[in-house]
């Protein structure tokens, strides 16, 4: 089992903590407020977890997962990811996070934006397309019918090795999409990032199922 960093213990971060958890792995969580501030979900997570600055869940991760406002991108550290596999999981969505001047006036993409700033780690973009709620709700034992796949976009071939493992310890199969540059394919905006919602209810519903057919239509739509 694997030790897994986070930077960023919002929805996506504390949900992804759980599932970490329930699959036998351990888990250091961090965010721009301090650990104390994590107290109360280190304690519903359980002995698994600890709460740590960002760089040091950075330090100890064999994976570290990055997962908050991609304005705040800077603010994660560089010399402690040196080398190591970084989960991805940004947005760009200016109407709920403020604009990002780098995005907006230069040719760097959203979703290229955190390995610009990373450039001696190996970023893997997964979890971005995916509400939290259904995340928590749509993990399946492998081999089941109605398991899930999670699109994954990488440059380093280990790196999205060492993250589709990841993904499938939490009860999903991860769909290789390519470079880090066609995770273009599942940002916002396209059909594949909302691969999981029901049209009917959207967040308010349940989440659907999506296997690696439904994702690789969605994924070349």
């Amino acid at each position: 089992m694997a030790t897994i960093g986070f930077i960023g213990s919002g929805n996506i971060g504390s949900t992804l903590a759980r599932l970490a958890v329930d699959a036998d792995h351990d888990v250091v969580l961090s965010n721009s407020r301090g650990p104390e501030t994590l107290r109360d979900l280190v304690a519903r997570l359980g002995p698994r977890a600890r709460a740590a600055t960002p760089a040091e869940a950075a330090a100890v991760g064999d994976l570290v997962v990055v997962t908050i406002p991609i304005k705040a991108y800077r603010q994660v550290p560089t010399e402690p990811l040196q080398g190591k596999v970084v989960i991805d999981t940004l947005n760009y969505d200016p109407a709920r996070q403020g604009h990002v001047p780098e995005i907006d006036a230069h040719p760097t993409p959203a979703h290229l934006l955190l390995q610009t700033h990373l450039t001696g780690s190996h970023v893997v973009k997964a979890f971005s397309n995916i509400f939290f709620k259904h995340l928590a709700t749509l993990g399946r034992p492998s081999g089941a019918p109605d398991r899930s796949a999670l699109p994954i976009a990488g440059d380093d071939a280990t790196a999205k090795r060492a993250v589709a493992a990841l993904i499938d310890s939490l009860g999903y199969d991860a769909y290789d999409a390519g470079p880090l540059a066609e995770s273009r394919r599942f940002a916002p905006g396209t059909p594949a990032h909302h691969a999981y919602l029901d049209p009917a209810g959207m967040f308010a519903a349940p989440g659907r199922p999506a296997s690696a057919d439904d994702l690789a239509k969605l994924l070349s739509a």
